[in-house]
């Protein structure tokens, strides 16, 4: 879309001159009359034409039998009657060149295949005709500086609407009202609130970008339950942050449940909330794992970067409330760092003596006098922490003059964010905070998820450069591939075109054939058709070379009675290699995010194990680094304990090698994995010695 009609359809969906309401009603106790009430209640301008039949005037405005019989032109259509009728009334909207129409009506995909159909074929009229669709089964927008509420939310009723720098795009409509409720009750104000129901045409992406362009904008918050359009988003993501406008997600599905079955251990490691986390990092997303976070981490975002580290001052008059957020920073992996021997030295010269603890506490009776306000201004100005968190106990209920010396009195506070835990009930106390552009928490959970999910920020992932002749050679290789899935000489072929080396070895094709790799060899049953050899039994290690011809016959005899169905492609005689770890290196193609790229701790148990991290694919030698980096249990690569250092930089290597499998249009590599990849000693590389490859169109 051009500049100019991005800006139209943003006019039309945000600032409508002139909205029709199809299925108005005059009964204030049902739906279908809650539009109309609360645009004007709310201060809309605009012209209303409510569309009913059995009606001529509705709540004071004339109502027409129709659309096509109302005036136009019409910016708006938000459409309020049964689902059946919903695709009637959209042809009338194309016919009548409506820009948008938001669609409150259920009753289409989220019912199912029949649903969808219907769904999907009025999205197909709609798009033929230049129409835009939010929802179906949305509750419609609010546009607060704009006066424009044009939604169902129950909430708007009652709620007066205070102006702000937030905007939402809720996949649920009712939280909507929840998160305006929580928010305005602490002084927070919006802009923008979005509910975008089944997005069967406009999107959280789309509408994000929408948002990037606003004026009145300064955070996007995003209540998810699923990704759509992650592409959309991404792109969202990232013009957002080169605005400066940062984006914080709450994204529900954490648990799991309902993970497909997969071939690799890389599908079945890759949960959803791994790969959402993956998604937010790439594309510079807040996440928090807190609804009321969602709301109160802006202010400690808002005119900051992402941070340099994960390092976190903390100080405090009253030892027990900071304790609870410290020890729930230390759960969460924030680095809680004492003093730097300046700031002990600074304030030293002023006759105020602190030791060099994690947890900076006043001694009781100490704090009044300016003396909390230096030591805050000494933590906010120091460069050996990223964040600070000020935690002001029971005198908080005394007055506004508490946080006004501790707090507003502190200077550098443009430094850094700084986030203050108010530990009684003081509603004033926050509401001064707020007034003042300072992030305040009522518990110590949401303060310290907040200041964790900041210290998580990270700046979109540069976009990862590749070698043409390996990306190349594998596609050749893909190209000439049969079947859904290779198997594991096959895949190895793959991942050696990329340029991962691979352990040498024979295909046997009968018990009779002979290896020549010296011994002793791993022999191994070579089919597409059983993935998981070592569970199945079909593999041998150290095997003498004389033995080699038994243990393929006997290999052969079991696998044709164990798996009759399975294609049999011979035996794999494999040269043993050993190193000083081994790891699972792991790509999948998401359905929901795109191209994965994960690495663990590898072995017959790495799903187990859970020790693992994941990147959206492909990913730079830098990111892969720091892969390495995040997992625990690879710290013995590192040289753990004067252990021998393993070759990280040929492992960083092999990572982004196989990530590139995300580049390849040949044809789409759904899974594929190596594992275990052994790595060896610094300057001795890394070595596959098992692979697995799986195709889209295995499905």
């Amino acid at each position: 879309m051009s500049a100019s009609s991005d800006a139209r359809l943003r006019e039309a969906l945000f600032a409508p001159r002139c909205v029709a309401l199809i299925g108005a009603s005059a009964d204030i106790a049902k739906n279908n009359s809650r539009p109309q009430r609360f645009l004007r209640k709310h201060g809309y301008t605009g012209r209303i034409l409510p569309i009913n039949p059995r009606r001529t005037e509705i709540l004071g405005e004339p109502a027409y039998p129709e659309l096509k019989l109302a005036p136009g032109p019409i910016d708006h259509a938000f459409i309020m009657v049964p689902a059946p009728a919903v695709p009637d009334i959209v042809a009338q909207c194309c016919e009548l060149k409506i820009p948008v129409a938001t669609i409150f009506s259920a009753g289409f995909a989220e019912l199912g295949e029949q649903g969808l159909a219907r769904q999907r074929e009025m999205v197909k009229m709609a798009r033929a005709a230049g129409l835009r669709l939010l929802g179906p089964n949305c509750m419609g927008i609010v546009n607060v500086q704009g006066k424009t509420a044009l939604t169902v939310n129950a909430v708007i009723e009652h709620e007066p609407l205070t102006p702000g720098p937030l905007s939402v795009i809720s996949q649920s409509g009712s939280l909507l009202g929840s998160l305006l409720t929580r928010a305005q009750a602490r002084g927070l104000g919006f802009s923008k609130l979005v509910s975008v129901g089944n997005e069967c045409d406009l999107g959280v992406g789309e509408i994000a970008e929408m948002l990037v362009d606003d004026a009145d904008t300064g955070a996007i918050l995003l209540f998810l339950e699923t990704f759509r359009d992650a592409p959309k988003l991404a792109r969202a993501a990232r013009r957002a942050f080169a605005a400066g406008k940062p984006v914080i997600a709450y994204k529900l599905g954490r648990s799991g449940v309902g993970r497909q079955i997969a071939t690799t251990h890389t599908g079945a490691m890759c949960g959803p909330d791994e790969i959402a986390n993956a998604f937010f990092r790439a594309h510079g997303i807040i996440r928090v794992d807190m609804f009321e976070s969602l709301f109160e981490t802006p202010r400690l975002a808002l005119g900051h970067r992402p941070p340099a580290g994960r390092r976190v001052a903390v100080v405090t008059g009253t030892g027990g409330a900071a304790a609870m957020v410290v020890d729930r920073l230390g759960v969460l992996g924030a680095e809680v760092v004492g003093p730097s021997a300046a700031v002990i030295a600074n304030l030293a010269a002023r006759d105020i003596h602190i030791s060099d603890a994690p947890l900076t506490d006043i001694v009781m009776g100490q704090s009044g006098g300016g003396r909390y306000a230096t030591i805050l201004s000494e933590l906010l100005a120091s460069d050996h922490c990223d964040a600070v968190v000020a935690v002001i106990g029971s005198s908080s209920q005394s007055g506004p003059q508490v946080i006004v010396e501790r707090v507003l009195e502190a200077r550098h506070r443009d430094r850094k964010p700084l986030a203050v835990f108010l530990s009684p009930r003081a509603e004033q106390g926050l509401l001064l905070l707020e007034q003042n552009g300072i992030a305040g928490f009522r518990t110590p959970e949401s303060c310290a998820d907040a200041v964790n999910a900041y210290l998580n920020w990270s700046a979109p992932a540069p976009p990862a450069a590749h070698a043409g002749r390996e990306l190349a050679e594998a596609a050749a290789v893909v190209a000439r591939s049969q079947g859904a899935r290779l198997n594991e000489s096959d895949s190895c072929r793959l991942f050696a075109a990329l340029g991962i080396t691979v352990a040498e070895s024979r295909v046997l094709t009968q018990a009779a054939d002979c290896a020549d790799i010296p011994g002793p060899v791993a022999v191994k049953i070579l089919s597409a058709d059983i993935p998981h050899k070592t569970d199945a039994g079909m593999v041998r290690l150290n095997v003498p070379v004389a033995s080699v011809r038994h243990e393929a016959e006997r290999m052969l005899e079991d696998a044709r009675t164990k798996f009759p169905a399975a294609r049999i492609d011979g035996v794999l005689v494999q040269r043993m290699e050993h190193g000083i770890a081994e790891v699972i290196v792991g790509y999948r193609r998401d359905p929901e995010v795109g191209p994965v790229v994960l690495l663990g701790a590898g072995g017959t148990a790495a799903e187990l194990r859970r020790s693992f991290c994941m990147r959206i694919a492909p990913v730079t030698i830098a990111q892969a680094e720091a892969m390495i980096d995040e997992v625990r249990d690879l710290a013995v690569l590192r040289g753990y304990r004067n252990l021998p250092r393993a070759d990280c930089d040929a492992l960083a290597s092999a990572i982004h090698a196989l990530s590139l499998l995300a580049l390849l249009d040949a044809r789409i590599v759904s899974e594929a994995e190596i594992n275990p990849l052994i790595v060896k000693a610094e300057g001795e590389g890394v070595v596959a010695v098992d692979g697995l490859v799986v195709f889209a169109d295995s499905a």
